[in-house]
This record gives structure tokens, sequence and C-alpha cells, in this order.
């Protein structure tokens, strides 16, 4: 008769305690700078703001872009491994001193389009995971691409030549040795501060993709572009563990489904949103989604598209792998075994 009650009670209790775990879920989540474009407001933000809708789950989410918030976008990854938010959407060179794994993604040279990218993404992520939640606490929910980072000039140039003795804005170190090859100064500086910055010659130059610098109104401050791609760009969504752990497992479900859903979604609208960026920004038509300016686009020459490519193993890799190995033992094996050996290298 006992061991029946203490029976009938287990099972109340654990029925009661999976009803408040189902019951709702509180989630607060730091999102891209507003100022970055249409990605954060377009995508982004109303997807969390209608989270219930797309995810499936009961769920209160308090979201707040990290340049509202006031918190610098470098400090992502800490942000998540203190639990001050649930869910950080990243950018990825801007953590990248963080954590270095996280760069392999998209080194320079690496994507140079979307199909290759997503490529990639998919060889490694398993890696990055791996190493977000052995240092931070934390696991990947999803990477999406912000667009084909291309530089903007205040001074007139016709090629990567021409940027000897420049100060470049650059958003990693291997966009930093990248410049370098070239005679110029690469300066890592947050994607806020850099319009000013440009206006006042803190910085001659500034690499970023065309949507952002358009919303952000770099064409402003500019006189050319030249529409080159170095790299995508890669952001994401990491979550807490504490907070997935806490779960359940259809909750966890129906949670990555959502950020699967929203980060496939976000690579077919980067990828729409990059050549219209690029002709508001010189005046070109059709321009549907941003402001139209006059920059002046440079050619892309043979010579600059061949210098990009020779970046990745001859300054990206190396310098990238020297970092990621100091951090993350086996760094540069795991790359090699699955986007090297996609490359054949």
């Amino acid at each position: 008769m006992k061991r029946t009650y203490i029976a009938k009670a287990a099972l109340v209790v654990s029925l009661f305690s999976g009803s408040v775990l189902a019951e709702s879920v509180s989630l607060r989540v730091l999102g891209q700078p507003v100022g970055s474009g249409l990605i954060q407001q377009k995508k982004e933000q109303p997807f969390f703001e209608m989270f219930a809708k797309h995810s499936g789950l009961d769920a209160k989410i308090t979201y707040l872009p990290v340049d509202v918030a006031g918190i610098p976008d470098n400090d992502g990854m800490r942000v998540v491994r203190t639990g001050l938010f649930d869910i950080v959407s990243f950018r990825g060179s801007q953590i990248s001193r963080d954590e270095p794994t996280l760069l392999g993604l998209d080194l320079v040279g690496l994507n140079p389009d979307y199909e290759t990218g997503k490529a990639n993404v998919a060889a490694f992520l398993p890696t990055v995971d791996k190493a977000v939640q052995s240092r931070f606490n934390a696991k990947v929910l999803g990477v999406w691409p912000a667009g084909p980072q291309v530089i903007f000039c205040k001074p007139k140039i016709d090629n990567l030549n021409a940027l000897k003795g420049l100060k470049v804005r650059v958003g990693d170190q291997t966009a930093s040795a990248f410049v370098a090859q070239f005679g110029a100064t690469g300066v890592p500086m947050p994607f806020g501060e850099v319009q000013q910055s440009l206006a006042k010659g803190v910085v001659d130059c500034a690499i970023t993709g065309p949507a952002s610098a358009n919303s952000a109104g770099w064409p402003e401050v500019t006189t050319t572009v030249l529409p080159i791609a170095l790299q995508l760009a890669m952001n994401g969504y990491v979550i807490n563990l504490n907070t997935w752990n806490k779960l359940t497992a259809t909750q966890q479900s129906e949670l990555q489904n959502a950020m699967n859903k929203l980060s496939d979604d976000i690579w077919h609208y980067s990828e729409a949103l990059y050549q219209d960026a690029l002709n508001c920004n010189t005046g070109k038509t059709p321009c549907l989604h941003g402001k139209p300016y006059a920059l002046e686009a440079a050619p892309v020459s043979q010579s600059d598209l061949r210098a990009v490519s020779d970046a990745l193993v001859g300054s990206s890799l190396p310098g990238w792998a020297k970092q990621c190995n100091a951090v993350n033992k086996g760094c540069e094996d795991a790359w090699m075994n699955t986007i090297g050996k996609r490359l054949g290298l």
C-alpha cells in the first residue's frame, strides 16, 4: 500500500514538473546592431518578436540589439557565458579574438561565393560548436553570412595596390594581414564607430558588406568602393548551455528547428540584398531596399582577384592556424581534415 502511494506521488510530481517546464520559456536575446542594416531590421528582430509563432514554443522573449544595450559587439561570447543573455546573435569577425576557431569558417580568400561558404560552414561547424561549448558554456544554434565584404575608401582608389599607406578598418586579424600585404595598416574598430571615423579621417578605408554600409551611411563619407569579396562575414546564434539544458527535449527540438529556418532565411535574404545594395551605393537601378548614393565602383582586376584567392594559403590560413592552435589544440588539424580536404590542400 505504501509503495503504491509513493509511486503515485512520484508520478504526480513528475507530471507536474513536466507541465511547468512545458508551460512557458523566458529568453533574453542580445541581437545584432540596429545600425548593421536590413538583416537585423527585417529578419532577426521580427523573428524574435514573433518567436512563439515561428518556434511553436510558448515563450516570452526579451530582445535587445547590442548597440541599444550599450554592449560592445566583440563581447558576445563573454556575455553568453555569463548568462546575462540566454541567446546572443554574434558577429563572427568581432568575436574571433575570443574564439578564433569561428574564424576558420570565413578566412580571407576562403569563400568567394555563397555556395562555397555554405559548404565550408557545413564542414567545419561541428568543430566550432565543440570549441564554443568547451570554452564558453554555449551551443551554436546557427550561422549565416552578412554578405560579401568589400572595401570602401574616402580617397579614390583604383585597385588593391592603392591601399598603400592607408589606414583600413578591418573586422579580424586575417583581414588585417591581407591589407598589410599592400602596405596598408589594419585598424580593428566596432561597426558603430566606423562612419564617424571615416568622416574625421581616423581611418581612410573600411571593410563591410554593401547593405550594412548603406544602412550605416558609409557612402556619405566615402568616394569609392572596390567590390571584391574578401569574406562573407559569418554571423550567427549561440545559446547558454545552462539555458539549453533546462529545456525539455521537445522544446530543444522546436527551438533548434526555428533557428535553422531563420538561418536559412537569412542566407537567401543576404544574397538578394548584396547586388541590390551594390546598385544603391553606386547610383544604379534597381535599388529596392536601400538609399541611393553615387559612389564610384573601382574596376576589379584579375590580379586583385588572384591576390584574394592566394591570400588563403599565403597569409590567412597560416596566421589563423597559429592563433587557433594556441587556444584550441588540434584546431588546424580539424580544419585541414574538413575544409582543407574539400579544397584538396
